[in-house]
C-alpha cells in the first residue's frame, strides 16, 4: 500500500516550479500594464498547479500500465513500482484534471475570458494523451511533447494568466512566455536525456531518443540561452542601464550553473536525476527575477 510519502513522490514536487513560474510571471505582467487581481491571480496558480500534478499521475499511471517504467533510473513510481494500483493512480489524475476545471471556470467566469475554454480543454486533453491512449504521441518522438509542452505549460499559462487580469498582451508578453515555453520544453528533456538508454529497451520513443544523446543536450542548452537573451531584451526594452543589464545577466548565469553543467560535462545516469529538479528550480528563479523588473520598471 502506498504512503503519503510515494504519493507526494508521485506528484513529482520537483516540476511544480516550472509550473508556478507563468502564473508569476502573467500576474507581474498584468500589474505592471495595470491591473490588480489577486482572486485571479490564485485560481491561475491552483489550475497550473493541479494540472501538472495531474499530469505527473497521468504519465505514472499510463507508463505504468505499459510497462516503461520497468527500468527507469529515477524514483519508482507509484503504478510501475506497484506500490498501489493503477486504478489509485488513474482516480489521483481525474481528480487533479477536475480541480484544474473548476478553478479554470471559476477564472474564466470572473474574467469573462470564454475564449480560454478551447484552449484549457485541449490542454487536458494534450496532458492525457501524451502518454495515455492506444496511440500516445509521446512515444512518437516527432516532437509533438515539446510543442504541446510550449504551447500549453508556455505560452498559454503565462499569456493566458495575465489575460484573466487585464485583457492585453503586448509583444514582450508573448517573448516572456516563449522563454517560459522553453525552459518548459527543457525540462522534459532533461527528463528524457537521462531515460534514453532505458526508453530505448522499453519501445518509448521520445524525441530524445530519435535525436540522440548529443543533439539532444544541445536543445536543452540552446532552451537555456534563450532565457539569457529574452532576460536582456526584456531590460533593454524597460530602459534599464547596461551596468544593471550586464550583472543581471551574470547572476542568471550563476543560477543556471546546476542544472546546465552536469548536461555539458556530459554526465548520464542517476548524475543527472538533480537536472531535473535544478531545472524547475532556475525556472521558477527566472520568473520571480524577470518580475522583480516588471514590478520595479
Amino acid at each position: 500500500m502506498a504512503t503519503l510519502n510515494d504519493w507526494v513522490e508521485g506528484a513529482r514536487l520537483r516540476t511544480l516550479p516550472a509550473a508556478i513560474a507563468p502564473v508569476i510571471v502573467g500576474t507581474a505582467s498584468a500589474i505592471h500594464m495595470g491591473a490588480v487581481a489577486p482572486v485571479r491571480a490564485v485560481l491561475a496558480l491552483v489550475v497550473a498547479l493541479a494540472l501538472q500534478i495531474g499530469a505527473n499521475y497521468s504519465n505514472d499511471y499510463s507508463d505504468g500500465i505499459r510497462g516503461t517504467d520497468d527500468f527507469r533510473l529515477g524514483p519508482a513510481r507509484l503504478t510501475g513500482g506497484k506500490l498501489t494500483a493503477p486504478k489509485n493512480v488513474l482516480i489521483a489524475a481525474l481528480v487533479c484534471f477536475g480541480i484544474a476545471g473548476v478553478a479554470g471556470l471559476a477564472l474564466l467566469a470572473l474574467s469573462g475570458a470564454w475564449i480560454l475554454l478551447i484552449p484549457g480543454i485541449l490542454a487536458v486533453l494534450a496532458t492525457w494523451f501524451y502518454t495515455g491512449g492506444r496511440t500516445p504521441y509521446g512515444y512518437m518522438g516527432i516532437g509533438l511533447s515539446e510543442l504541446f509542452v510550449f504551447l500549453f505549460f508556455g505560452l498559454m499559462a503565462c499569456v493566458g494568466t495575465t489575460w484573466t487580469q487585464i485583457p492585453q498582451a503586448p509583444g514582450w508578453l508573448w517573448m516572456l512566455a516563449s522563454t517560459l515555453g522553453f525552459l518548459s520544453v527543457a525540462l522534459l528533456m532533461a527528463n528524457n536525456i537521462r531515460d534514453i538508454p532505458t526508453d530505448r529497451e522499453s519501445g518509448k520513443r521520445t524525441l530524445a531518443v530519435r535525436l540522440g544523446d548529443t543533439t539532444s543536450r544541445k536543445v536543452f542548452i540552446a532552451c537555456f540561452t534563450l532565457s539569457v537573451v529574452s532576460l536582456a531584451v526584456l531590460l533593454f526594452t524597460l530602459t534599464y542601464s547596461w551596468p544593471l543589464i550586464l550583472v543581471a545577466l551574470i547572476i542568471t548565469g550563476f543560477m543556471n550553473a546546476p542544472a546546465v553543467l552536469p548536461i555539458v560535462r556530459g554526465e548520464t545516469g542517476a548524475r543527472l536525476i538533480p537536472v531535473l529538479r535544478n531545472t524547475g528550480l532556475y525556472t521558477l528563479a527566472w520568473a520571480i527575477e524577470v518580475s522583480a523588473f516588471l514590478l520595479l520598471a
